[in-house]
């Protein structure tokens, strides 16, 4: 498929809207449907305090973020003693005693001070039936993340940053947090500079997510694997969880990228893998991914073995016609360059998909310059 077809049909989609002002587009995939706020009358905070109000109060909102709500050391500064498990090198992540993590999982590692902004560690909830957007490319929360947790449902986080949550510790805090929730999309949202996961859905079920046309900024001082390469990207630990990730940039990480198991159903289509040195997928027990029409670009490993999960991942045009049966298309052919590669078939993979919302698929070589012309907020 030619460029301009392809930008042509991606923009044609973005014509029909969702019912929400200040929404554009709609979800494909999984968490196709979601309204979030709907039709509510958008709403403008301009405090730290209003966000929070607007974001966990009952009623259904369109939250339109127009700054930067900046929540570094709004909760004051926690010290104590964490653990260098990576190394004491400058470069290198530190990690906080998380839960007796430094004490019970890394008790060999050196033992150093830490001092972080206590805002990062815990999100900002998130309650059901909310829009939350970004205006232009102004909207954007600092030093702290959000979560969607406890029950909640339709929810669209929309064309807005996280950035800058303690990225030098481990366990500093993560940018979106999804746990026991569904109908959510996560779209055109950049994330940077984060100490810990820059997604992560928990082991309750998160059953309907969509995270699409997302900028994952694996760029950092800081990182487990002390090469400037964020290493905690996209945890996928669900327990009946449906995920598709379509026309993200994945940039500059050395793994998990993404981590999937429990049980979890993935479908990463039409994704680019750039710059990573270390390892993308991670597939453990109980994770059930189909990889199609993504595109890899000096990714040293692209998916991490041995995998004790299921794979299929479009390994040829012949296999590829698996997918007719339950998709009505044949699945799309994944480009390598300077990477390595995959080629596991586990057609069982297949039939999870029956019945249920699927994401269109183009093939991946346009990808690349589409993905980085297109993904990310203020795009």
């Amino acid at each position: 498929m030619k460029y301009a077809s392809f930008f042509a049909a991606a923009a044609a989609a973005l014509v029909s809207t969702v019912s929400a002002a200040g929404v554009s587009g709609a979800a494909e995939g999984f968490a196709q449907g979601v309204t979030g706020g709907g039709s509510a009358t958008p709403v403008y905070p301009t405090t730290n305090d209003e966000l929070v109000s607007y974001l966990g109060d009952s009623s259904p909102r369109v939250i339109i973020l127009t700054k930067t709500f900046d929540f570094t050391n709004s909760e004051g500064t926690t010290s104590g003693t964490g653990c260098a498990p990576w190394g004491t090198a400058s470069n290198c992540q530190l990690a906080i005693n998380q839960n007796g993590w430094c004490d019970n999982y890394q008790a060999s590692a050196p033992k150093v001070g830490v001092s972080y902004s206590t805002a990062g560690t815990l999100g900002i909830l998130i309650n059901s039936n909310k829009s939350l957007v970004g205006q232009g490319s102004a909207g954007a929360i600092k030093g702290k993340g959000v979560r969607i947790v406890s029950g909640a449902q339709n929810v669209i986080i929309q064309n807005i940053a996280i950035t800058d949550i303690n990225p030098k510790y481990v366990w500093g805090g993560d940018a979106i947090t999804v746990n026991d929730a569904d109908l959510v999309w996560i779209d055109h949202v950049t994330t940077a500079r984060v100490g810990r996961q820059h997604i992560v859905l928990g082991t309750q079920a998160d059953n309907r997510v969509t995270i699409s046309y997302s900028l994952i900024d694996g760029r950092s001082d800081y990182s487990a694997t002390c090469n400037g390469h964020h290493y905690w990207g996209v945890y996928l630990d669900g327990s009946n969880d449906m995920v598709t990730m379509k026309g993200n940039y994945f940039y500059y990480t050395s793994g998990r990228m993404p981590k999937v198991q429990g049980n979890t159903l993935l479908h990463a289509v039409n994704n680019y893998f750039h710059n990573i040195e270390g390892h993308g997928f991670e597939i453990g027990s109980g994770g059930y991914v189909l990889a199609e029409g993504n595109a890899f670009q000096n990714v040293d490993t692209v998916v991490e073995t041995p995998i004790s999960g299921q794979l299929f991942s479009s390994p040829d045009a012949n296999t590829n016609k698996n997918c007719q049966s339950v998709f009505g298309r044949s699945c799309q052919l994944n480009a390598f360059g300077s990477s390595g590669s995959m080629s596991q078939a586990d057609t069982a993979v297949i039939s999870k998909f029956s019945g249920k919302n699927i994401a269109g698929a183009h093939a991946a070589s346009n990808i690349p310059a589409w993905v980085v012309a297109n993904a990310g907020h203020g795009k």
